[in-house]
């Protein structure tokens, strides 16, 4: 060996190590994620997840460069109804424009009674949830949309 090839390490020697799941679809493969002084280091495939056993589709594997690239949007961006431009929208204003309008949807379709039977609910809104998303998200998500704002389509991709 080289001189050079001898103090060769691994670029995620005495990083961080959280273990997360893949973001890409329902299986929910295992992943670590390597991480030193608040920088993404590298994401890898966890050896102790049951369900991957360290291993990773392509989709997977490139989960670092989803997150790194710099082409990647880092913020909001918005085009106006007929409008030919997109704009930037600070994270609060969207977070607001999307309440305003489900709140909107929700005031014009909710229905109290329907046939003499209280239902309480609107048709008008619905929501999918991603399949990386645990049973006490699931609940909690349930019981927002479905028992606060009266959704009927509540469903999640998990279970397709």
């Amino acid at each position: 060996m080289s001189d050079e090839t001898k103090h060769l390490r691994a670029r995620n020697v005495g990083a961080n190590v959280t273990r997360s799941v893949c973001p890409y679809c329902a299986v929910g493969c295992g992943q670590l994620i390597f991480h030193k002084d608040n920088e993404l280091i590298s994401i890898e495939g966890d050896p102790d997840s049951p369900i991957s056993r360290g291993r990773l589709c392509p989709k997977g594997a490139n989960t670092y460069q989803l997150h790194t690239v710099d082409t990647r949007l880092m913020k909001v961006r918005y085009r106006r109804p007929n409008a030919t431009e997109w704009e930037d929208l600070d994270l609060e204003t969207a977070m607001d424009m999307v309440a305003d309008r489900v709140w909107e949807s929700r005031e014009k379709s909710f229905v109290e009674k329907q046939d003499d039977q209280w239902i309480m609910q609107t048709k008008a809104i619905a929501h999918l949830g991603g399949a990386t998303l645990d049973n006490e998200e699931n609940y909690l998500i349930k019981k927002l949309f479905a028992g606060g704002l009266g959704m009927v389509c509540v469903s999640n991709q998990a279970r397709i």
